[in-house]
């Protein structure tokens, strides 16, 4: 997720998208995201187990900044609100 305001990025790991876009556009969920204004889904990735998903996640997190970018930019140029 991003912002559009600043742009930050957020990311995280969730079993349900639709939910957990719906809370952060709306700013139902206190903390990092409704602080910083991150509404956006920019990018997201399915995988068949939450054990692949919450390494994928630490791994982005690792990730600079700039490869993070670079991949929502690869699948979602324009940085639509999917």
């Amino acid at each position: 997720m991003a912002s559009q305001k600043n742009g930050t990025l957020y990311v995280s790991v969730t079993n349900d998208l639709t939910r957990r876009s719906y809370e952060h556009r709306e700013g139902l969920r206190k903390g990092f995201t409704k602080k910083y204004g991150i509404h956006q889904l920019v990018h997201f990735e399915a995988f068949g187990s939450i054990e692949l998903a919450i390494r994928r996640e630490k791994r982005l997190k690792e990730w600079q900044r700039q490869w993070k970018i670079d991949l929502v930019e690869k699948h979602n140029p324009h940085w639509n609100d999917l």
